[in-house]
C-alpha cells in the first residue's frame, strides 16, 4: 500500500493520493472503494468469507437450486433471492454501512451508463467475431421471440434484476479480493485493483460456463473481456448502479436486436 495516508473528504470518504490514482480511469481526488482499508469500515477475512458463501448460494438459487419456478411471474422468485441473499449477508457483516456499493445517480453517472454500455457493445461485438471464426460456440437461449404484452414486460424485468444480481456476483468477490491484496498480502493499491479485477472477471466468466454450454474459452475471451470493461464502469465511479446500468443496455439491446429485426423484415 501507499506509504501516503488518503485525505479525507469534506463528506468522510477517503481521497486518493496521485500516487494512487490510474490517471486513465479513476476521478482525479476521487474517493476510494469501500470496505477494504477503513472506508465507511473494514470487512474482515471471515466476513468476507460469509459474504462469498452467500454470493455462491445465490447463484446456485438462480441456476437451479428453484428450477421448479418457472412461467413469467414465478420466475421472478429466485432472480429476487439472486439480489436479496448477497445483499442481505453484506447487510448482516455490516449493518450500518451495506448501502456504500451505492452512490447516488446523477446526469453523469447516467452519462457514463451508456458510455460504458456502448464500448461494452463494441468490445463484445469485436471479441465475439474473433472467437467465432477461431472456435466452436454457442449461443445464449435468452430470446424475446414469441411473447406477448406482459411476456416481454416479465422478460425485461426479470433480466433487468437478474443482471443486478451479476453486478452483485462480480462487485462483491472483487472488493473481497481487495481487502485480501491490501490487507495480508500487503499488494500496492493499484496492484490489488489489478488483481480483483483480473479474479473478479474470471468469476464471471465461469458462472456463464452452463449458458454458453461449457464452452471454457468463449466464457473466458468474450465473457470475460466483456465483464472488464462493465468492472472499469464500477472503478471509475465507484457505484454499482452505474456497471448495472451499462450491462443492462448491453444486454438489453442485444435482446432487443432480433426483435425488431422481427418487426421489420417481411414475413
Amino acid at each position: 500500500m501507499s506509504d501516503q495516508k488518503a485525505a479525507t473528504s469534506p463528506v468522510g470518504r477517503p481521497e486518493l493520493t496521485k500516487s494512487e490514482i490510474f490517471n486513465w480511469l479513476e476521478y482525479k481526488n476521487g474517493d476510494d472503494f469501500p470496505y477494504y482499508r477503513g472506508w465507511p469500515t473494514t470487512i474482515s477475512g471471515p466476513q468476507w468469507a460469509i459474504v462469498l458463501v452467500a454470493v455462491a448460494a445465490a447463484f446456485l438459487v438462480l441456476g437451479g437450486g428453484l428450477d421448479h419456478l418457472k412461467g413469467d411471474v414465478l420466475s421472478f422468485i429466485p432472480r429476487i433471492l439472486f439480489v436479496v441473499i448477497p445483499l442481505g449477508a453484506l447487510a448482516v457483516v455490516t449493518p450500518k454501512y451495506w448501502t456504500a456499493i451505492f452512490r447516488r445517480v446523477g446526469l453523469k453517472e447516467v452519462a457514463w451508463m451508456f458510455g460504458f454500455g456502448i464500448l461494452n457493445f463494441a468490445v463484445t461485438m469485436g471479441v465475439g467475431a474473433i472467437v467465432v471464426r477461431l472456435f466452436k460456440t454457442a449461443s445464449n437461449a435468452a430470446t424475446t421471440a414469441g411473447k406477448g404484452p406482459f411476456g416481454l414486460f416479465s422478460f425485461y424485468a426479470g433480466t433487468g434484476i437478474q443482471l443486478f444480481g451479476e453486478e452483485l456476483l462480480t462487485i462483491l468477490p472483487f472488493l473481497a479480493v481487495m481487502y485480501l491484496c491490501t490487507m495480508t498480502l500487503k499488494f500496492s493499491r493499484k496492484a490489488s485493483v489489478l488483481w480483483a479485477l483480473a479474479v473478479s472477471s474470471v468469476i464471471f466468466a465461469l458462472v456463464h460456463l452452463p449458458t454458453y454450454e461449457w464452452n471454457l474459452l468463449q466464457c473466458l475471451l468474450a465473457i470475460g473481456t466483456a465483464r472488464v470493461v462493465l468492472s472499469l464502469a464500477y472503478i471509475k465511479t465507484k457505484n454499482i448502479w452505474v456497471s448495472t446500468g451499462a450491462h443492462i443496455f448491453n444486454d438489453w439491446f442485444l435482446f432487443t436486436m432480433p426483435l425488431l429485426a422481427a418487426l421489420v423484415m417481411p414475413k
